[in-house]
């Protein structure tokens, strides 16, 4: 019997589609009461789960090693986390004409998140770009946004970020960081482990955030947050989306060749530059928002989709360019040994 398999031609991420079941799922019967607090604590021990298994699968000699192309990271986290943030403060002015307060937090919040892995890769692969660099790119920003995420949600959400507060980045430093760090120490003896059921611990994964998913909406629902959101409001969210991903993909793509990187860096830089993880976000999202989660995530869950389908249109014209049939100059031996697995199937 074969496989049934996920039709190449279909734009839509599959994972996405078991996103928007579980949205559904949480406005027809969401949590309540008793439920609630169980799917809560089973939520909190899920997010505390992934950021461990981020952390046992993530090499961190193989990791410094690709420090080596130093310039090329350092371009991806200034626009992960400097030129991202910098578009989203300025998106303030729209509010309350296209956006209302919710809608502008949780875009604000969408540009502090990470970059994706495995997305970035996948697109870098098939351009026929930098593919170490790529994995280095992105395993980089995900490390490093466990911690700059939240103390840049502190700096600009401040207590006014639809529930953050100081509290949060104990939270985050307990439920995310320290289990993060723990399976960094257990990876010398789970680390062969982990990559032997590489395949079952992604269902993990993506069952986490699903989970993670269900209850913040299931929140937002038993609070009644969602009047707040309009379909005209939801226009203008995906209207703005859409406009910052397409100046991040122009900035990403003519400012590294302003820098001087060749085009197979330029690739790179492009697809781990404009794009931001769901697979972190949404953790960190349920940790530093609470029950306002749901109208948080939004804007990521939009734009992650938005990401993928104009990203994957982008890589295939990239891979029909006359320079990719150019040969590709070998990545350093420490680079190409990158370990690959932060993240989900969707980034």
């Amino acid at each position: 019997m074969k496989r049934l398999k996920w039709p190449s031609w279909l734009p839509i991420d599959p994972y996405i589609l078991l996103l928007l079941g579980t949205v559904g799922l949480a406005a027809l019967l969401p949590a309540r009461g008793t439920g609630a607090e169980v799917a809560s604590g089973a939520s909190t021990a899920a997010i505390a789960f992934l950021f461990f298994l981020y952390g046992a699968r993530l090499s961190t000699r193989e990791a410094m090693d690709g420090v080596r192309h130093w310039r090329l990271h350092i371009t991806v986290l200034a626009c992960t986390f400097v030129l991202f943030p910098l578009l989203g403060l300025a998106a303030r002015g729209l509010e309350p004409v296209l956006l209302n307060h919710s809608l502008y937090t949780g875009l604000l919040f969408l540009t502090l998140v990470p970059s994706t892995v495995q997305s970035s890769i996948a697109f870098t692969s098939m351009a026929r770009g930098n593919v170490p660099a790529a994995i280095c790119a992105g395993s980089f920003s995900s490390l490093v946004g466990i911690v700059l995420t939240p103390l840049l949600a502190a700096a600009l959400l401040g207590g006014t970020g639809g529930g953050f507060s100081a509290d949060s980045l104990l939270k985050i430093v307990l439920q995310l960081l320290v289990p993060f760090l723990a399976g960094q120490l257990l990876r010398r003896w789970i680390g062969g482990f982990i990559a032997r059921h590489k395949k079952v611990l992604g269902y993990v994964d993506r069952g986490s955030i699903l989970l993670v998913v269900y209850t913040a909406f299931s929140e937002g629902m038993v609070q009644g947050i969602w009047h707040q959101v309009s379909p005209l409001r939801l226009g203008g969210l995906l209207a703005v989306e859409a406009v910052l991903l397409a100046v991040m993909l122009a900035i990403t793509w003519y400012g590294s060749k302003a820098l001087g990187f060749n085009r197979e860096d330029r690739i790179a830089i492009q697809f781990a530059g404009s794009k931001k993880s769901l697979a972190s976000g949404l953790p960190m999202a349920s940790v530093l928002f609470g029950a306002h989660a749901s109208l948080a995530v939004l804007p990521l869950m939009l734009f992650h989709q938005m990401q993928l389908m104009v990203c994957a249109v982008i890589a295939k014209r990239r891979s029909r360019d006359p320079e990719a049939e150019q040969p590709v100059t070998p990545a350093p031996a420490a680079e190409s040994r990158i370990a690959v697995g932060t993240g989900t199937r969707s980034g």
